[in-house]
This record gives C-alpha cells, structure tokens and sequence, in this order.
C-alpha cells in the first residue's frame, strides 16, 4: 500500500507499489468483493511517518512435484520429498497465507490439493489463513481446456473455501496481479490486527518486515524476503 514512499527502504520499483486493493480472478471464488482497502488501514497509512513495511507474513506453497510452484514464485523447491515429510509442521504452522497449487495440464494434481490443505490447515488455528488454489502452466492449455478445468477448479475453491487464480509463470499471466492480491489481503489483516493491539495508539506501519514467502518445507532464511510481483 502506498505511503510516504520517499521513505521507504530499501526503494522498490513502482510496479510493486499497491494503492488500490487488487481485484480477484473470478467472482465466482473469490475470497472478498470489496475494491478498497479497510479505513482504518488507510487511515493509518496515510497519517504514518515511518517507513513502509509490514509484519512477517508467513506464505506457505503446497503442491505436486513439477505443478510449478518454483517457477512461480522462483524458489528453491523440496519437491515434497519424503525426507522433509517429518518437518513440514514447522513450516505449516503460523501461515497467513497457504498458496495451494495445481497444473491445469494435469486435472489428477487438482484432486491432490485438498489433501496438500489439509495438511498445511492440521498445523493452523482454524480460519487464521487465507487460502488460495492455484491453476499453473495457462500457456500450455488451450481455452477450450483451460475454461473446462476452471470449472472443477472452481468447485475445488469453494468446497475449500479459497479464492481461484489461474497464471503462466512462462508468460507471466496473472503472476504479478496473483502476489499483489496476496500481498494486499495479507497487509489488511496484519495492519488490522495491529489496530486491534493499539487501539487509541498510533500503528507504526514501518517496524515491521516485508512480508516473506516460504515454500512447503524449505529451510527458513535468516533476514526478511520482500515480495517479488516481477519474479516470473
């Protein structure tokens, strides 16, 4: 969100400054309708003196081998490999985002996602997270394919209450429009909070960090991760 950007550090391209709320894919899964953030949140943003950031957001990304979820947001990627089963809680647990990815050229990797929830959603407090599924390699489907898998991916979202986003990371479709919705519902609920905390206080948006994203089971990097809307 945007505010006192002459301050902010270190300086980010305005690409991935948001100053509207970011629109979703499809009203039908879609996980808010409203096109303006909180007031409170704006207000809070515009009267801020400090710098702009954010507390950690933890993002976890759940997935198949090979659906594309390095590509999308240019990770190092476990693969889900079984040797890391034993301390996936560890990374399940806190998130504020759970990122559930599937390939559209491959409907049986839209049946594993509710299983990949589950597991993320076993080690989180019951609706602490937002939730998305997303339908990778667009590129490589035709519309006709792309529009049929929609719809089961679509009854997927609702069934478990996620909002749809369908992207290219080859081409770039949605990726930046994707993160930045992300990034906007992430911001809201940790500013809102943090209103909620010092209620009658004034929030200072910039004492906290940018918001990181970690893959399913990765080993955490020290230091804050920002948010690449460019990566793909």
């Amino acid at each position: 969100m945007k505010s006192n950007l002459m301050h902010l550090v270190p300086p980010v391209s305005r690409d991935r400054i948001i100053s509207q709320f970011p629109k979703w894919y499809t009203p039908e899964a879609c996980l808010q309708f409203k096109d303006h953030f909180h007031a409170q949140v704006r207000t809070a943003c515009q009267q801020s003196t400090g710098t702009v950031g954010l507390k950690i957001s933890k993002v976890v990304v759940v997935g198949d081998l090979y659906v594309g979820k390095t590509s999308l947001i240019n990770r190092w990627d476990t693969a889900g490999q079984e040797k890391f089963k034993c301390i996936a809680s560890a990374y399940y647990r806190g998130a504020e985002v759970i990122i559930t990815v599937f390939d559209l050229a491959d409907i049986q990797t839209l049946d594993h996602t509710k299983q990949w929830l589950e597991d993320a959603l076993r080690e989180n407090e019951p609706d602490s997270s937002f939730i998305f599924l997303v339908g990778t390699k667009k590129d490589l489907v035709s519309d006709a394919v792309c529009e049929r898998t929609e719809l089961d991916a679509i009854r997927f979202a609702n069934e478990m209450q996620a909002e749809y986003w369908s992207v290219s990371a080859k081409t770039g479709e949605n990726v930046k429009e994707f993160f930045s919705r992300v990034a906007a519902l992430a911001f809201e609920q940790s500013m809102i909070k943090e209103l909620e905390k010092t209620a009658g206080h004034m929030t200072q948006i910039g004492a906290g960090n940018l918001i990181k994203l970690e893959k399913n089971m990765m080993e955490t990097p020290e230091g804050n991760t920002q948010v690449s809307l460019s990566c793909c």
